[in-house]
């Protein structure tokens, strides 16, 4: 992945001149040990002054962990804390993440000359931090030992890489979003606000670069490559050189208009036109940019690439971008479902796309033609699809989007996609949330939600709902699945 950011955090200790100063000190030094015990030390920055206790250390300590390139920082509470100190350094800090966390007391044989009070501390440095309009990430428990404080530093590292992340992306678009298809378009000044650049591109400049590709040298390289990666599953192998020129003139576009970016986001035009045009469908070659930490949506969904783009940053692995497309029939979750997973009809749906998802993320895979296109395309154009099965296992289904009035939205559901055969064609899963029925209907329709959803791979739903909170989302417009006895403000309490 080296479309993302590294996060290195300068983890930065802090006094109140009439508490120990050697309370933060030592404290700090515990918390680094404990944190280089359980994680990698490669993570963190120590900085070196021994606390913060006025204005001027706080200078010399911005100053200290710049100097080092951190793109995370930890204000650490080892006892009460300056508060205005504490909160001009998260200021100063600028558009950075930056977290608060705060030291407990150690041994009830210690509370004389050992109490730090950072619990109280806290409470001050929230209301400061109000006071001058600064954000900052504060943990559930913001206040704990040398380890507990490490495991809320480790939990830092996703938000800091997806945020510092958003801060040096352009997302690159080619072509207007496709005829009757609304559902995908949102306004962009969001994009702004989170620090994202965008490059908008007629499909006609990206066709014009495609046909500059023609006869490239490296074709027959990255030929045989997609060949070695499809292996039993290479079905049409003819139409494999067509699609590493594809490849090649988008990574050379990226090249080229990265511009003073770091990393880069597209959002791709797929339909009606493209494949009469191209000759082929651009499937695969989305799959394996994605796979190299490059995502890449369909159907020009901005909101779906930047989707993607946070779940690579906050899960540090390949995503995908799927429709929340049909239910699951009933004879399969009677057969294959019910009664070996504790799941609800409702609770299950079937997530697809024509072939974008990696083929490291599928149980199996085959190329071949799309399906839906060929009901009215010559079949021979529309070739280069990435079919199977996606793996079982935990996942993350979610999505961040401008409204119509642009205001940020943002949905997270943790749930898996189940050991069950699909039956069915593109890259698809049989996925499964708790609950989802009432989701659905209370958060995905009730908010006008597209039916794109980023996908990540493992469980991220408590790094991403913090990220959305830190990025700006408003707690009601922040949606996830419900219990079962906890209703949605629009639920019918009469409907059983």
């Amino acid at each position: 992945m080296n479309n993302i950011p590294k996060a290195k955090i300068g983890i930065v200790a802090v006094s109140r001149d009439c508490f120990p100063a050697s309370l933060a000190k030592t404290r700090r030094e515990a918390l680094v040990a404990a944190y280089e015990k359980k994680y990698d030390k490669a993570d963190i920055y120590e900085c070196p002054i021994t606390i913060i206790e006025s204005e001027i250390d706080m200078v010399n300590a911005l100053a200290d962990v710049n100097k080092q390139e951190c793109n995370g920082l930890v204000v650490y509470l080892g006892n009460f804390g300056p508060e205005i100190s504490e909160t001009l350094l998260a200021k100063h800090w600028g558009d950075k993440p930056v977290m608060f966390c705060a030291a407990a007391e150690e041994s009830q044989d210690d509370l004389m000359d050992g109490r730090g009070d950072a619990y109280c501390g806290m409470l001050n440095a929230s209301y400061n931090l109000k006071l001058r309009n600064v954000k900052a990430y504060i943990p559930e428990y913001p206040v704990g030992d040398a380890d507990d404080c490490a495991d809320m530093i480790h939990d830092f590292l996703p938000i800091v890489r997806a945020v510092d992340g958003l801060h040096n992306l352009k997302i690159i678009s080619f072509g207007p979003r496709p005829m009757n298809f609304l559902a995908c378009n949102a306004p962009i000044k969001q994009l702004y606000n989170l620090g994202v650049e965008i490059e908008e591109n007629s499909e006609l400049d990206l066709f014009e670069s495609f046909n500059k590709h023609a006869g490239d040298k490296r074709i027959d390289e990255v030929t045989a490559d997609m060949a070695k990666e499809l292996g039993h599953g290479n079905k049409i192998p003819e139409v494999l050189p067509k699609l590493a020129q594809y490849e090649l003139t988008l990574l050379d576009w990226v090249e080229a208009h990265k511009g003073y970016r770091k990393y880069v986001a597209i959002a791709g035009k797929c339909w009606p036109a493209f494949q009469t045009q191209f000759g082929f469908v651009p499937c695969y070659v989305n799959s394996r940019l994605t796979g190299r930490g490059i995502p890449v949506s369909c159907e020009v969904d901005i909101y779906g690439a930047l989707s993607e783009f946070i779940g690579t940053c906050v899960s540090d692995d390949i995503v995908t971008l799927l429709d929340i497309n049909n239910s699951v029939p009933k004879d399969m979750y009677e057969e294959s479902i019910k009664g070996k997973f504790n799941y609800a009809h409702t609770d299950t749906f079937m997530g697809f796309h024509c072939g974008n998802t990696c083929s490291k993320k599928l149980a199996s895979c085959s190329m071949k033609y799309q399906k839906i296109m060929a009901r009215a395309l010559p079949r021979e154009v529309t070739n280069g699809t990435l079919e199977g099965d996606i793996m079982p296992g935990d996942i993350t289904f979610f999505r961040l989007q401008s409204t119509a009035d642009s205001q940020l939205r943002a949905y997270v559901a943790n749930g898996e996609v189940l050991p069950v055969a699909t039956k069915s064609f593109g890259s698809i899963g049989v996925f499964a949330i708790p609950e989802m029925g009432r989701f659905y209907r209370h958060v995905l329709i009730e908010k006008n939600y597209p039916h794109h959803g980023a996908v990540a791979f493992g469980h991220w739903g408590k790094a991403l709902f913090e990220v959305f909170k830190y990025l700006g989302v408003a707690y009601d417009d922040l949606g996830y699945p419900r219990a079962k006895d906890d209703y949605y403000p629009s639920e019918n309490p009469f409907k059983a």
